[in-house]
């Protein structure tokens, strides 16, 4: 259930992808008297769900809000490894000395033919978790907001689907870390980066955790001054550190400037500078970029459910 996700209206591609993914013209059935199991969420695990569901016999409903696939497709592992594979090329052919290949003259970078390609791959995909696909497998498909009213009841656009089983795979959104002024100077975040058909010259990334490492070194590849932000001295915390350190290596010989152990405290608008104001080592600087992409972690898509009803805590 993706609610910010950002696409191009004029795009064909786009337009591809929202006709397999959230058709404009359907028309939810008449619900079963009773589902086997109602999935709200039709991600990668509520697709697998209702599919493999449906195909050992079960009635099947599938609630999705927004666009079928999800993060996965939409926001996440799709436009995501297109972008990376495309900065990678690049990359490659800059070091294509290392291999006894000669390259005349620069490496140009045409962002916007990069991105066009993603979302052509995306759209090509969404086949594969289109609404009608899930339609021909035997799942009933209502498109629209889901929620509770009991324990065996979910009601979705005035419909009231009854269940034995419920399954909640509504997944995550973006969390946007309450900094002063963040919001008023505008932001990017995983589900509106993959809509920018021009290259940002200087991009301030807030997070450095898996989703803002690989965005920081796909963007330093294609051409970017990208300055990486993190609040821990390491990127990925999670990690061992030595498998932190690699990563390290990697994203500063692609160009990416580390700002690590950094707090940043406010963002404020100068024309057509966004300006990041941090500390960091008990000093405060500041730092000027044209974009911002927010990637601080996640945060549950439970509200409006009414879970209460349904006795989940």
């Amino acid at each position: 259930m993706n609610e910010g996700i950002s696409l191009l209206e004029a795009d064909p591609h786009d337009q591809t992808l929202v006709a397999n993914v959230h058709p404009r013209d359907w028309v939810n059935p008449t619900p079963a008297p009773r589902y086997n199991l109602v999935v709200l969420g039709a991600g990668t695990g509520g697709l697998v769900s209702a599919a493999g569901a449906a195909g050992l016999g079960a009635r099947v409903a599938l609630v999705e809000k927004h666009f079928f696939g999800g993060d996965c497709l939409n926001a996440g592992c799709v436009p995501s490894k297109g972008v990376i594979r495309a900065s990678r090329a690049a990359a490659d052919a800059r070091n294509a000395a290392e291999f006894g290949i000669d390259v005349p003259g620069p490496v140009r970078v045409d962002f916007s033919s990069a991105m066009e390609r993603m979302r052509r791959l995306r759209a090509q995909i969404s086949k594969n978790d289109s609404v009608r696909r899930f339609q021909k497998l035997g799942v009933d498909v209502f498109l629209g907001e889901g929620h509770f009213t009991g324990r065996d009841t979910v009601e979705v656009a005035g419909a009231i689907l009854r269940f034995r089983k419920a399954v909640i795979a509504t997944g995550t959104r973006p969390a946007v870390p309450p900094i002063p002024g963040l919001r008023e100077a505008g932001f990017l975040t995983n589900e509106t980066v993959f809509s920018l058909t021009s290259l940002p010259s200087r991009l301030g990334v807030i997070g450095a955790g898996p989703i803002g490492c690989e965005l920081v070194q796909a963007f330093a590849r294609f051409g970017s001054q990208v300055y990486l932000f993190g609040n821990r001295p390491q990127v990925l915390p999670r990690e061992d550190r030595n498998a932190a350190q690699r990563v390290e290596r990697a994203m500063v010989r692609d160009g990416v400037h580390l700002v690590l152990g950094s707090n940043i405290v406010k963002v404020e608008k100068d024309g057509a500078d966004k300006v990041l104001r941090y500390e960091r080592d008990g000093a405060v600087d500041e730092l000027r970029v044209d974009e911002i992409l927010v990637a601080v972690g996640r945060k549950p898509n439970v509200e409006g459910l009414n879970l209460e009803a349904a006795d989940v805590a």
